[in-house]
């Protein structure tokens, strides 16, 4: 089968392009690499030692992704490509608006006029908002407490809409809690623009040393240390995930949701402790406020994901600190050497 990765040059696309192409999935990536490198697919090359076919479009633009879709004639397309950030999302909401959504539309358009009728959306934990009861299951209420989440649960909605009226098709969103780690060979993994938003590449720039100290936001929490608590999940468990995803649908499932992540909960400090232990040193970290629209804790019920397509995270909480710091390590400056 012939798989269209769209934002396939990004974290978890790249991990996910690995896990395909080992399960024998004929990979195509399409990136604007607004906030992604071409280096990333080289080095998914030599990892798989298979060469990728490449495309540097934009998903929102129709005309171009269209041509791609008559000279490719895919059988799946995996959603990766949007905007990520929470916090810039709050600044530019109208960019967070037009990129994902857009970018959603133009390829359900083309999914239908090419007939290619299997889809996996890259959703998140998001759309669970501030969740009144923990772990989290798929049928629990939904909202959004930042554009970023909206334009996740926005999508949802839309791919419900979707397959209302496109019975013939086979969607699976999947809810992502929170990846982190790197593949274990250390060629490619996180490598954000600017300042981390997200914890671990954060912490592991200050480990090395680019950043001075861990800004940890907030310890007054109603948790069991005061900082929050959040599901984190291998990005290998995560892009595995994937193909467990692709095959659910070659059965004519129809629309399927499922939480990807380990369902145990993780502080901020018990994050910073597992990297003290793969670093070597402590690392150094301040409190400082909350950030608005944070939450408490967040983790998942993954059963229904375990029970109806065998998913179940590998790695632990230690596999995820070695991994990344070991990708950080040997790439002080990301893909940028």
């Amino acid at each position: 089968m012939k798989i269209l990765v769209a934002g396939g040059a990004g974290y978890i696309g790249t991990h996910t392009c690995v896990e395909l192409i080992q399960a024998k999935y004929d990979v195509v990536v399409v990136d604007n690499l607004s906030n992604s490198k071409y280096d990333a697919v080289k080095r998914v090359e030599k990892i798989t030692n298979t060469k990728i076919k490449f495309y540097q479009a934009d998903c929102c633009d129709y005309k171009a992704m269209e041509e791609i879709f008559i000279e490719e004639k895919f059988d799946g397309i995996i959603h990766f490509a949007g905007l990520k950030c929470v916090p810039e999302s709050v600044k530019v909401p109208l960019s967070y608006y037009n990129n994902n959504i857009n970018s959603t539309l133009v390829l359900l358009e083309l999914a239908r006029k090419y007939n290619v009728r299997n889809f996996v959306f890259s959703s998140s934990a998001t759309v669970y908002g501030n969740p009144k009861t923990l772990p989290l299951i798929e049928d629990c209420p939904l909202s959004a407490t930042n554009p970023y989440g909206r334009t996740k649960l926005f999508i949802e909605y839309i791919l419900e809409d979707f397959y209302n009226c496109n019975k013939d098709f086979n969607i699976a969103i999947l809810r992502y809690f929170n990846p982190i780690g790197a593949h274990p060979s250390g060629l490619i993994g996180e490598d954000p623009n600017g300042i981390p938003n997200n914890l671990v590449p954060y912490v592991t720039q200050v480990a090395i040393n680019k950043l001075p100290y861990l800004k940890v936001n907030g310890n007054d929490y109603p948790t069991k240390d005061g900082t929050g608590i959040r599901d984190y999940i291998h990005v290998c468990d995560l892009a595995r995930g994937h193909v467990l995803a692709l095959n659910k649908l070659s059965t004519n499932c129809g629309l399927v949701i499922y939480n990807l992540g380990t369902g145990l909960g993780y502080s901020v400090l018990e994050i910073i402790e597992a990297f003290n232990k793969v670093v070597g040193h402590p690392i150094p970290y301040k409190i400082v406020e909350r950030r608005p629209g944070d939450i408490a804790a967040c983790y998942a019920d993954p059963t229904k994901a375990y029970k109806e397509i065998g998913f179940k995270a590998i790695y632990n909480l230690d596999d995820m600190a070695r991994d990344a710091w070991n990708w950080q390590k040997n790439n002080p400056n990301g893909y940028n050497q």
